[in-house]
């Protein structure tokens, strides 16, 4: 046969196979790369969906409230600069809000009500590659878990906390469950309240993409090969699933029933496995995925008061 045989057969192949990885790769990077620079700036992340401008509101209006108690802060783990904004009412514990994917501080603001009622003070922070801070790859919880301890450290040393509570949503609360658990969490880290969390984000992103009617196969496979070598998390065989069971400390997991990315029956599953003997699961009849408090105001709140009387 012909070179050129050989030729057009590599062309044909080369060009069937790209595509498979072009459109993989273009997914990854709208929803998990922060490029260009200006990409989940400190803004409402969805002017379109009336509830999630109704929580913004609500919080810019509470921010509005207590401005003179905000300090515009700032630290940095391994050279990536991390922004956020510490509202200090004079107490020696706080409560950090961490936020999903896509969104900022300002979106934090929106859950301290409860936490300053009940004695806190509140720091709300740019997760890396979000807002004001550094960095250009979310790694869905891991490294924004070493992030979370810099901050701890931070504000124990900058302002005398000596008890710190996290409230962490979707994948905020990953992160907070993999600091807690980490050999370099300091004991002032007293417990953790958690939203939607997922078992691993390959199940959540799974759950995505049916709810977009895509197929799975072979995309969600690829794009979590791209996460691996991108980020340097591997998040199918790393997950809340297969690390709460070294949970130990405090910890109330709020899940609602029509979450369609974190299932519902799996905060059960994470529920039975955790360690901790301070543990508690609340569901919540509506609410979509992160959207309970606006959906059970008065219940959200008060399930969080009762749960930090108990630490």
């Amino acid at each position: 046969m012909s070179i050129w045989f050989w030729i057009i057969l590599a062309a044909v192949i080369l060009l069937g196979v790209l595509p498979l990885f072009f459109l993989p790769g273009v997914l990854y990077s709208v929803l998990l790369v922060r490029i260009p620079k200006s990409k989940w700036k400190r803004e409402c992340s969805m002017p379109d969906d009336e509830e999630i401008v109704r929580m913004f509101d609500t919080g810019m209006a509470w921010a509005a409230e207590n401005s003179e108690y905000k300090h515009e802060v700032e630290t940095s783990n391994k050279k990536i600069k991390l922004c956020g904004e510490y509202f200090d009412f004079g107490y020696d514990r706080a409560a950090i809000i961490l936020a999903g994917r896509t969104e900022t501080c300002l979106y934090s603001y929106y859950f301290a009500k409860p936490y300053k009622e009940m004695g806190y003070n509140i720091l709300v922070v740019d997760n890396r590659a979000h807002g004001l801070s550094g960095g250009t790859f979310a790694t869905l919880g891991k490294k924004e878990s070493e992030d979370l301890l810099c901050w701890g450290k931070y504000i124990n040393e900058k302002f005398g906390v000596k008890s710190i509570v996290v409230h962490g949503i979707c994948i905020g609360s990953a992160a907070a469950l993999y600091a807690m658990i980490s050999k370099d969490c300091p004991e002032y880290f007293t417990g953790m309240v958690a939203e939607g969390m997922f078992i691993h984000f390959y199940d959540s992103f799974k759950n995505h993409m049916k709810e977009m009617g895509h197929r799975n196969f072979p995309m969600t496979y690829i794009v979590m090969a791209y996460i691996r070598v991108c980020a340097g998390v591997n998040v199918v065989t790393d997950g809340p699933i297969y690390r709460i069971d070294k949970m130990e400390k405090p910890i109330l997991m709020m899940q609602s029933m029509e979450d369609k990315f974190s299932l519902p029956h799996y905060a059960e599953v994470l529920y039975n496995k955790c360690s901790s003997k301070n543990k508690k699961l609340v569901y919540f009849d509506k609410g979509a995925h992160s959207h309970i408090r606006i959906n059970a105001e008065e219940k959200y709140d008060e399930t969080i008061k009762e749960f930090l009387n108990t630490i």
